[in-house]
């Protein structure tokens, strides 16, 4: 039994190169992909990703919010699955609070002029797995 979710998760969370996000194409079939570390977390409910707008993940996000990611410790063999809704963002008060300078290189005309774009996870359920045990639990 998870006793401090926040806390647990939250390290788990932070520690990781890498999160894998997945979407649902117009197929019904999920996509899974490797990014970057969230650009933000807030708690283990609320992650902010930057990406392209031309992605292929865009459009998913928009036909259908339901999303999933994913956290894994290889060392420990243990990770976190989320489960919950992206939302893509174009707001200009997130963008400023996330952009960096040297994201120029993946975003040619800046935080304003290209195509960089938000992603917002918000997280509505939770799967732990640790110990050769699993454990589910809702996000409040």
């Amino acid at each position: 039994m998870l006793r401090n979710p926040q806390e647990t998760i939250g390290k788990l969370i932070d520690k990781q190169g890498v999160a894998l996000i997945s979407s649902v194409d117009e197929n019904g079939y999920p996509n899974t992909k490797a990014m970057l570390p969230p650009a933000k977390r807030e708690d283990i409910k609320t992650f902010y990703w930057h990406t392209n707008s031309p992605s292929m993940r865009i459009k998913h996000y928009r036909n259908n919010p339901k999303a999933c990611i994913y956290f894994y410790d290889k060392r420990f063999f243990r990770g976190i699955m989320l489960k919950g809704t992206m939302e893509v963002l174009d707001d200009k008060k997130i963008k400023k609070e996330i952009w960096k300078d040297e994201y120029e290189v993946y975003y040619k005309g800046g935080m304003s002029g290209g195509d960089f774009i938000i992603l917002k996870f918000t997280a509505e359920t939770g799967r732990y797995y640790s110990n050769f045990n699993s454990e589910d639990f809702k996000i409040e």
